[in-house]
């Protein structure tokens, strides 16, 4: 792959995922048990990047997916959730994917992410409200994410085994 290919694949992923972070924020929460729970579908594409491109590249598609939906349409503290639980999710899916697949699947690393996604934020919220108590929301958030991540995991699983390009990068991938 070119690095000009490369450029524009990672701008593509990077646009696919704000534009879907901005889709799901439009929609009303989904979970009543888990107030402010959200289904996290831009990690989709940060599985895809995961698997398909490096792991500066697939940071790289993180970074300015959360730069750019917070600038068009977030806040600091949106930010700071976002940052900080993409951070630990993202380097939690990247320490897992590592294991191999003969030990994990794309799933077992969304899952992974999802529960990590959520335990980066309510760290965040913790030091802002200054108490751990805010931790006690954890087993709710990861029941959540667990189920989240489950199916975020089948659809990636799904668009990686079926859309012809991907195989292409991820074959790209698994040479280097």
């Amino acid at each position: 792959m070119t690095k000009n290919q490369r450029l524009v694949y990672i701008a593509l992923l990077a646009s696919q995922a704000v534009i879907i972070t901005l889709l799901e924020r439009a929609i009303p929460f989904p979970f009543a048990i888990a107030p402010g729970a959200k289904l996290g579908l831009a990690n989709i594409i940060t599985l895809m990047a995961l698997y398909t491109l490096s792991t500066k590249d697939a940071g790289k598609v993180v970074a300015i997916r959360i730069i750019l939906a917070t600038l068009l349409g977030g806040t600091i503290s949106s930010f700071m959730y976002s940052a900080s639980g993409a951070l630990l999710s993202f380097l939690g899916m990247w320490g897992v994917k590592k294991l191999g697949s003969s030990r994990i699947s794309l799933i077992g690393v969304s899952t992974t992410g999802a529960v990590l996604h959520n335990v980066g934020q309510l760290v965040v919220a913790s030091w802002i409200a200054q108490t751990w108590t805010v931790l006690l929301y954890l087993p709710v958030l990861s029941l959540v994410g667990i189920l989240s991540g489950i199916a975020i995991g089948i659809v990636a699983n799904y668009l990686l085994t079926h859309v012809e390009k991907l195989h292409y990068y991820r074959d790209l991938q698994e040479i280097d």
